[in-house]
């Protein structure tokens, strides 16, 4: 009876994870930006049964999707998987996928909540599919490879510059990349080359990007189009240019009196007002970092400044975040908040502004010019006298300009406990 019971017990659980249909291992998913004209973002993401239930153990592990862009890998824990059914949440932006397998594809929606229109896009996705875009491949070539000075919507008022940085894996048509601009990066993109057209995407949960570009000769493009989800679409141009540079970081936001000593009053996840008076913060350099959760940029910074503050709280540097959400309601932004806080294992103080956007981030901070991006790092010195004020961030995916950023911020930061 015991022997029966046992295998009663197995067939129950081992049938039960049987009964899940949705393949283990690699996808080609596809999100619709524009069906009309038959755009589609491509990226590739890995499903993995984590200790499925045998027949000692009836506790299984949590299954997990893994996203990749390039080099980046997202872990996806919040997942939901039944039968025929795949539903699941990103792990820090507010956005879901609900979706199930009909005819061995995954069909369904992504939905955006931190948007407000524009924000659920059709999915599909393939089993077993590892291109991420499905074109014939050229023979190996390099040729977008380097540094490009590119113009987005050129010829129009509001036309902006960027760096384009593209990189031909082993002198083949797949290419990895990203583009600098004054106010972040666009993170990782991953694509190839296919019949001399250039093709990147990107998707992190929040950052919905594809890009395509032609070049007659590798050192021009001329067309070129970027849809960030439906919601934006604009054209770009770009010529080889090693010497290109945006400008410099630290000249776009400033103090109105440059010695003027500045403070900051606004609550934290505890509902406590914290400001730059409060005890913890005398006679210590302080980072005050102007961000949201809902920004990609903003979570490159948040990964690297929870270590920097790990390995120099002791030394008595402090950081304060302060969050400008897409809710102005406090639980609301404090959930979103708290999100960041627990997946970068952030342990300085964020505080919740009540505020959303630019405009109303510059009226809260009435010292500066104004805050042109999402992030704007403000350092201070132990008088709390302004040292450095740096808008956007340069991310891993900018390779180069991600290690010089760090190096200078360390500098300053070292000199800064030193004085």
């Amino acid at each position: 009876m015991k022997r029966l019971f046992l295998y009663l017990i197995y067939f129950s659980f081992s049938t039960s994870f049987a009964q899940n249909k949705i393949n283990a291992g690699m996808w080609r998913g596809t999100l619709t930006l524009n069906k009309e004209q038959g755009v589609e973002l491509p990226f590739t993401f890995e499903i993995v049964y984590k200790n499925p239930p045998g027949p000692t153990s009836s506790r299984a592990g949590k299954n997990q999707i893994v996203i990749h862009n390039a080099t980046e890998r997202i872990l996806v824990e919040d997942v939901t998987i039944k039968e025929d059914s795949l539903n699941f949440k990103m792990p820090v932006f507010d956005s879901e996928f609900r979706t199930k397998l009909i005819n061995g594809e995954l069909l369904g929606v992504w939905i955006n909540h931190s948007r407000k229109d524009k924000n659920v896009l059709a999915f599909r996705a393939e089993y077993n599919k590892t291109n991420r875009f499905p074109f014939p491949a050229d023979k190996p070539h390099t040729f977008y490879e380097g540094k490009w000075e590119c113009d987005f919507s050129p010829g129009n008022a509001d036309s902006s510059k960027a760096i384009g940085i593209f990189h031909h894996e082993n002198g083949s048509v797949y290419v990895s990349g990203t583009f600098l601009t004054e106010t972040g990066d666009y993170r990782f993109l991953e694509g190839m080359m296919s019949k001399g057209k250039l093709y990147l995407s990107c998707f992190d949960g929040s950052h919905a990007f594809l890009f395509t570009a032609e070049s007659a000769d590798g050192n021009s493009i001329t067309k070129g189009d970027f849809y960030s989800g439906m919601h934006h679409h604009e054209t770009w141009a770009a010529k080889r240019n090693d010497k290109f540079e945006l400008r410099n970081p630290e000249s776009l936001t400033f103090l109105k009196n440059p010695n003027e000593k500045i403070n900051i009053s606004f609550p934290n996840l505890e509902n406590k007002m914290v400001t730059l008076n409060d005890k913890k913060f005398e006679n210590k350099p302080v980072i005050i970092q102007i961000m949201g959760s809902w920004c990609p940029n903003c979570m490159d910074e948040t990964a690297y400044l929870s270590e920097v503050y790990k390995q120099n709280k002791s030394k008595g540097l402090e950081i304060i975040a302060l969050a400008y959400e897409r809710s102005t309601e406090f639980e609301k932004a404090k959930t979103a908040v708290s999100r960041v806080k627990n997946r970068f294992n952030v342990e300085y103080e964020i505080l919740i502004t009540g505020l959303t956007g630019a405009a109303k981030a510059s009226e809260s901070l009435p010292f500066l010019n104004k805050v042109m991006a999402f992030p704007t790092t403000i350092i201070l010195d132990k008088k709390h006298l302004v040292r450095s004020i740096y808008t956007g961030f340069s991310g891993p995916a900018t390779g180069k300009a991600y290690d010089n950023y760090k190096l200078q911020t360390e500098t300053l930061i070292n000199k800064l406990l030193k004085e």
